[in-house]
């Protein structure tokens, strides 16, 4: 069986990792440089901040491709070269798991950046070729499961969800980010959207990023409410950024967010970790608190 379904029917909580965009910034990485392409220009950054995370106790860290379609790449320098990115990713991502037994590799799959017909000028086909070609290069590469992550409108996700589906048999996770309170910037509601999912045969339903814990746990909440008993995945920002002496700082530390994330746990979810603003410290709270 794949390792991961065998966690998740294990019952076992697991700890994912947190942040890549806001933490890379940290290490001097400015503003608006795609972290993919640091998958070729700066290798070791990447590398040592998932193993960063995997020391800190993530049993399981996601590969650096939140961007990695080409349609999302098509600009890049790199735009041509996007499989290898991917593949790249992924060997990056193994090598940082290989430094504690038994941790997991997930395949990040993230939003095109643009919106699907009838509200934007993308088709359907267009997207799923895309998210196809990029799910096909993570599973060849070796990921032990796929998460489609931070999606807000149906049309985009199910395009990522077919279009992984019609190249790989992999269990995939599918996550929404609900950046409007208990609804996504398409009015996606949390209910409906674990109910479409989980017909599809998505093996997890989740959500991350969004806006403050108290909205996320409503969301999980709800969640819950639909199917009570099911496992989800809760990967929520640390809290909402404001600016400090002029610097964008997240305002929950590592202690409160773990202790929040202890509840969730206790609402289903069985796959926590965090998102914008959240360090290594944030994860290693979290992996003494639930891990």
């Amino acid at each position: 069986m794949n390792k991961f379904l065998e966690w998740l029917q294990s019952g076992e909580i697991m700890v994912a990792d947190g942040a890549t965009g806001t933490n890379l910034q940290k290490m001097g990485i400015p503003p608006g440089t795609a972290p993919e392409e640091l998958v070729i220009d700066q290798p070791d950054l990447i590398l040592d901040l998932e193993k960063a995370f995997v020391t800190a106790g993530s049993d399981l860290i996601l590969t650096c491709t939140f961007g990695g379609t080409s349609l999302r790449m098509k600009d890049s320098k790199y735009a041509q070269r996007t499989n290898e990115i991917n593949s790249r990713a992924v060997e990056l991502a193994h090598k940082a798991a290989a430094s504690r037994s038994g941790t997991l590799v997930a395949g990040s799959i993230g939003p095109t950046g643009q919106l699907l017909k009838p509200f934007g000028s993308l088709s359907t086909e267009q997207a799923t070729l895309s998210f196809a070609d990029q799910a096909k290069a993570l599973a060849d590469g070796g990921v032990d499961l796929l998460v489609i992550e931070t999606m807000f409108a149906f049309e985009e996700a199910d395009a990522a969800f077919n279009g992984a589906r019609s190249v790989t048999d992999l269990p995939i996770v599918v996550s929404f980010s609900y950046d409007r309170g208990v609804r996504t910037m398409m009015g996606v509601k949390p209910a409906d959207m674990f109910k479409h999912y989980m017909d599809m045969g998505a093996v997890l339903i989740g959500a991350n990023c969004g806006t403050t814990l108290e909205n996320m746990e409503k969301i999980q909440q709800e969640y819950a409410e639909v199917e009570p008993g099911l496992p989800l995945w809760a990967k929520p920002n640390a809290g909402l950024p404001i600016l400090v002496d002029g610097k964008t700082v997240y305002e929950m530390e590592p202690a409160e967010f773990a202790a929040r994330m202890s509840q969730f746990v206790g609402m289903g979810a069985q796959i926590v970790g965090s998102c914008c603003g959240s360090s290594p410290a944030y994860i290693s709270e979290l992996a003494k608190r639930v891990g």
